[in-house]
């Protein structure tokens, strides 16, 4: 398919083999999107502590996704910092061109519950969750104003549906993305910017152990886990034209998690 031949898009936070951000990537150069992804590997690999959060990773993942025929830019990114979101785009512009399509999937998080909160734990998800990922996706919207319309596609868990005890900081700083999407999905609407955000419920993407796949499961009615490929194909959709009548929606892509 190319439902997005023509069109330039960014994904945030595709740093390793398994996670959301690389399915993202690959579903949206399917549909023939030229891609600039970002990553940050040193967080995966020493905060989160991933297996596939690899040093090499970005530019192998680059020359897979050229082979979609598109083309496709990386940079390593840090969220948290202040001035990220403009230093972005101004390479997204330099090497690609102009971004139709922004997908904030990059997310900070470490379990934390009430005893263990401290400023600087809230600060921490706070700077990438809500800091980055509003001013990253403004200034996309300033850049477009009065052009032909785009798509901001937001990543959210599941916190308006039940609580997520021991992950307050995160759930805290997501929720707040869910009321920015609403808000800012109608001062976009005029400029025929869309803006929704995915809720992909817990997805197999590298950090659930057995045990708690084992836990998880009976809570899957379609009897199996989520996977990142799940949640992409409803993200290459919303990128499209197909999805420009949608906005301002939290959509739970969980399979009836419950």
């Amino acid at each position: 398919m190319s439902r997005l031949k023509g069109k330039i898009a960014i994904v945030t936070g595709a740093s390793r083999r398994g996670g959301i951000g690389t399915a993202i990537c690959r579903a949206l150069a399917n549909e023939g999107a030229d891609i600039f992804f970002t990553h940050f590997t040193s967080y995966d690999q020493n905060v989160i502590r991933y297996d596939d959060a690899e040093n090499h990773w970005p530019e192998r993942f680059s020359q897979e996704l050229r082979g979609f025929g598109i083309q496709v830019e990386h940079m390593e990114l840090d969220l948290s910092v202040t001035d990220s979101p403009s230093t972005l785009l101004d390479e997204v512009e330099a090497r690609l061109g102009l971004p139709a399509i922004l997908v904030n999937n990059a997310t900070h998080s470490v379990d934390v519950d009430f005893r263990q909160l401290t400023p600087d734990m809230l600060d921490a998800h706070y700077a990438v969750n809500v800091r980055g990922t509003c001013l990253l996706s403004v200034e996309f919207a300033r850049r477009l104003d009065g052009r032909h319309g785009g798509r901001i596609i937001n990543l959210v868990s599941g916190q308006d549906k039940a609580p997520m005890a021991g992950n307050i900081a995160y759930v805290t700083t997501k929720g707040a993305i869910s009321a920015f999407s609403r808000s800012l999905s109608a001062e976009l609407a005029p400029l025929k910017i869309t803006v929704n955000a995915v809720d992909p419920g817990p997805t197999d993407s590298g950090w659930m152990t057995e045990d708690l796949k084992h836990f998880l499961l009976p809570r899957f009615p379609m009897g199996r886990i989520g996977q990142p490929e799940d949640v992409s194909r409803l993200i290459a959709f919303l990128a499209s034209d197909d999805a420009e009548w949608i906005t301002g929606q939290i959509i739970h892509s969980d399979g009836g998690f419950w």
